[in-house]
């Protein structure tokens, strides 16, 4: 096999498999009979699961605030890690608006203990290595990495925005100017 065969094979390959991860990522079915992301104007599922310190979480527990649930692939990669930190270098403005934020991956509790502590994250990262969060909200998964979107509910529990394409960076300040219009 040549250099060039070899190399548009793996290219071939990689590009199938991008197909396929977005083909996953776009036709989930949800609990509720839906199929992909929660739309706007939707009650946000009452799910439950576990942060990084053990502590039960569910949407619930932000009902009268506003609450951000982002979706991210994995701990400790380079998108995530920066989508984390602009959440955390904004924590402050996020608490004086009552804005509370949950990061959920298919990662375990375990993980994200030693992702929150590596990068002194603030709020709760949520383990979802069932796929509980991510069915419920539609979100898909590929290779065992949840898709980047995330959601602002209301303080009454609806879905008030939808993020399915995130500049992880930016991400943070981007969403809480959302909120100051919502509000």
């Amino acid at each position: 096999m040549t250099r060039r065969t070899a190399l548009l094979l793996v290219g071939g390959v990689l590009a199938a498999g991008g197909i396929a991860a977005a083909t996953a990522c776009a036709n989930v079915q949800r609990p509720d009979g839906g199929e992909g992301h929660l739309a706007v104007g939707t009650p946000a599922p009452d799910v439950e699961g576990v942060d990084q310190n053990g502590e039960p979480r569910s949407v619930a527990d932000a009902r009268g605030q506003f609450l951000i649930v982002y979706f991210y692939p994995k701990d400790g990669t380079p998108g995530c890690t920066a989508e984390a930190c602009a959440f955390r270098d904004a924590w402050q403005r996020f608490e004086e608006a009552g804005v509370m934020i949950y990061g959920v991956s298919g990662d375990d509790q375990a993980s994200h203990a030693e992702f929150a502590e590596e990068h002194d994250l603030p709020f709760p990262l949520i383990a979802d290595p069932s796929g509980t969060w991510s069915r419920h909200f539609g979100v898909g998964t590929f290779l065992g990495m949840t898709e980047r979107v995330s959601f602002v509910i209301d303080p009454e529990g609806v879905v008030v925005a939808r993020y399915p394409d995130v500049d992880p960076g930016v991400h943070a300040n981007q969403v809480l100017a959302d909120i100051d219009k919502l509000r």
